[in-house]
C-alpha cells in the first residue's frame, strides 16, 4: 500500500509542476494531495515537499492557517476569468456557460474567503 501512496505522491507533485508554468492547473491542491500521500508512504519525501522552497511555503501555510496568499487568490482569479472567456469565445451552449459559472463563482467564493495568512 505504501508504493501506492508514493506513486500517487509523485504523480500529484508532477501535476503540481506542470501547474506552475501551466495557469490553467491548480498548483497548490495537487501538493496538498501529494503530501498527504507522502505523510502515508515516506517520511523522507513528506519532509523534502514540506522543506522545498517554492512548494512548501504555501503547503505550510495552509496546514497551519488555512490560508491562501492574495497572489494566489488573484492567479486563481484571472486563471478563472480565462477558462469563462474561453468558453464563451469558443460559443459553447448557454447551459454550459451558466453551469461553469456557477461552479466556478463557487470555487472563487471558497478562495476568497480563506484567511491569507501571517504573512
Amino acid at each position: 500500500m505504501r508504493a501506492i501512496w508514493m506513486l500517487l505522491g509523485c504523480l500529484c507533485v508532477a501535476l503540481g509542476a506542470i501547474g506552475v508554468v501551466l495557469p490553467l492547473v491548480p498548483t497548490v491542491p495537487f501538493l496538498l494531495l501529494a503530501t498527504f500521500c507522502f505523510a502515508r508512504s515516506s517520511e523522507r519525501l513528506h519532509g523534502w515537499l514540506l522543506g522545498h522552497p517554492r512548494f512548501g511555503p504555501p503547503i505550510l501555510d495552509w496546514q497551519a492557517h488555512g490560508a491562501i496568499r492574495r497572489r494566489v487568490k488573484l492567479l486563481a482569479t484571472v486563471s478563472i476569468l480565462a477558462v469563462l472567456a474561453l468558453s464563451i469565445g469558443m460559443r459553447l451552449p448557454a447551459h454550459l456557460i451558466l453551469i461553469q459559472m456557477a461552479v466556478l463563482s463557487l470555487v472563487l467564493l471558497f478562495i476568497w474567503t480563506r484567511p491569507e495568512g501571517p504573512r
